[in-house]
């Protein structure tokens, strides 16, 4: 094998998971080389977003980064809240005593500034070991020896790069899982798909209309009837200056009802009950979408193939519990987990028993049942049948469902915050849909204002994002231009939309010798890289090229 450039650790991405490995890598003073494809960390991540601390986790984020609080975060979130929606009827639970459930804190953020400031502490900390962190640089695959083992990383602007470990923390779409055979994109049911809008707000506004002092923050979750049929629900965060709110919905419901992403995003924000605290001042800094993992049933359970060891989105680690998100903290926490599993087994004279020690770890520090609780496999093989949700949903709406949920009245608001019911709640209509809309209609307080956002089109919104295209080399290729084969992208892409001709994907009707054929084009300029077409539509989909495509601001 030609010789290349040595390190004995490379890091690929720059996030929280892969910062948090940088940083114990180089606390043992591992010589390590963090890769970021981003002009500066963040500007390719996008989360809702809420980032936790608990109390039960081996490595919280500022146990490795002691100021990331005070530099990094928005608002500490003091309240949080569950809306159950029918119409203009809505009945809103108090969901603080399952968020505070192991929670130690939790920091509303955007990724763009934690990143950012994440980088400039990992640059620092793995140059005093020999090592650094590049910008711009995306890593395309995996290098491997002439025996087939994997010796480092390929990239688009670099020679090949080898490494005694490579971790990879380069998100939901990450090639290096893809490439070592890991993770694919073959059941739309295992992913999320998540939409956002930042909303400009002032600080003194946000603690007027929240009823928030500075050093406090609110949560707020919705479901019911508002995204029609659609398995999922919609958030609004509160940071320091701005609102994120966005919807997230399993991505095969969005196929099944052809929803379009961006205008369940608009339901959401003209909906009267978010009138009380954002008005006609409306003003959108940003607009950004992510692919997610479900982690239930994608969290690689063996997250390790040879000298590859893969954190976070990448392996499937995104908990959903209920309306509790958690994401990045257990990104943190697997990085660090990744990292001390190296190098304990470098230290025991065995470097290639890092995968499974850092496997072992996972599961003795409890972060794999809860990524994968066993009370959820239990439920779903009965609870997620299309049979058994049919005649679940028919009870609730029955005379007799709606006696029993106005029996348990209050104590509706308890069931919902217990941890251990939220961690096995089926991925089906029923919790997402029918039970809150119920909820709402038996038990709900009609909303009377009147909603005056005027959110912005979705050409708007592509408009204003920042691009600095590949030309020449795009980044998607559509392999089967049929409807049949890639028709679904058109709208559940979330740049795209049926009759919308400035997205990626369109719909095109073409007429050959008298024969009629709906065909999909695709144009990659206003992609914002979510992934979501790679799943749902017949495409071949890599990242672009290090610093091209997408620049979020916010994140």
């Amino acid at each position: 094998m030609t010789e290349h450039e040595h390190y004995e650790a490379v890091v690929v991405g720059a996030g929280p998971g892969g910062a948090a490995a940088a940083a114990t890598l180089a606390r043992y003073g591992i010589e390590t080389l963090v890769l970021e494809r981003g002009v500066e960390a963040g500007s390719k991540n996008v989360s809702g977003g809420l980032i936790y601390a608990e109390q039960s986790a081996p490595v919280t984020v500022d146990d490795l980064f002691p100021d990331f609080r005070e530099e990094a975060a928005e608002r500490p979130v003091t309240r949080y809240y569950l809306h159950n929606v029918a119409g203009d009827r809505v009945e809103t639970f108090d969901l603080g005593r399952l968020h505070d459930h192991d929670t130690e804190w939790a920091d509303a953020v955007l990724r763009r500034k934690m990143d950012s400031w994440l980088e400039s502490q990992v640059h620092e900390m793995t140059s005093e070991t020999g090592g650094g962190l590049l910008t711009g640089i995306r890593a395309n695959g995996l290098l491997r020896g002439d025996d087939g083992e994997i010796r480092g990383v390929t990239t688009d602007e670099l020679d090949p790069i080898e490494a005694d470990v490579v971790i990879a923390a380069d998100g939901v779409a990450s090639e290096l899982a893809r490439d070592a055979g890991l993770m694919d994109w073959e059941d739309p049911g295992q992913w999320f798909q998540g939409v956002k809008a930042v909303v400009d707000m002032p600080a003194e506004t946000i603690n007027d209309r929240f009823a928030l002092s500075e050093d406090e923050g609110a949560a707020h979750l919705f479901s019911g009837d508002l995204f029609s049929d659609v398995r999922g629900g919609g958030f609004l965060y509160t940071n320091r200056d701005s609102l994120s709110v966005g919807t997230v919905f399993h991505l095969d419901s969005l196929v099944a009802e052809e929803a379009e992403p961006h205008q369940l995003l608009d339901a959401l924000l003209t909906h009267p009950l978010l009138a009380q605290w954002i008005g006609e001042d409306y003003r959108e800094r940003e607009y950004a979408a992510k692919l997610v993992p479900d982690s239930k049933k994608v969290a690689l359970r063996e997250p390790h193939a040879g000298r590859l060891l893969v954190v976070g989105d990448a392996a499937g680690q995104m908990q959903a519990q209920g309306p509790i998100i958690k994401g990045m903290n257990h990104a943190v926490t697997a990085g660090a987990l990744a990292a001390e599993a190296y190098a304990q087994a470098k230290g025991r004279g065995k470097p290639d028993r890092a995968g499974r020690l850092y496997a072992k770890k996972l599961r003795e520090e409890g972060v794999m049942d809860k990524l994968r609780p066993r009370g959820y496999d239990l439920v779903r093989t009965v609870g997620e049948r299309d049979d058994v949700t049919e005649v679940v949903d028919s009870l609730l709406t029955s005379r007799l469902g709606r006696l029993g949920v106005r029996a348990l009245g209050g104590n509706l608001e308890r069931l919902y915050g217990s941890p251990r019911l939220a961690a096995i709640v089926p991925d089906t209509r029923t919790p997402y849909v029918t039970l809150p809309t119920v909820i709402a209609e038996e038990l709900g307080t009609r909303v009377t204002e009147t909603s005056r956002v005027e959110p912005p089109s979705l050409e708007e919104r592509i408009g204003e994002l920042t691009y600095d295209t590949d030309v020449g080399n795009p980044h998607i290729v559509l392999v089967d231009d049929s409807y049949e084969a890639s028709g679904a992208a058109i709208t559940a892409c979330p740049v795209s939309a049926k009759g919308f001709g400035g997205g990626c994907y369109r719909e095109e009707l073409v007429r050959t010798n008298g024969h009629e054929e709906r065909l999909v084009s695709l144009d990659t300029q206003p992609c914002v890289e979510c992934g979501t077409c790679a799943v749902v539509a017949d495409t071949e989909w890599h990242h672009p090229s290090g610093g091209k495509g997408v620049v979020f601001d916010e994140g």
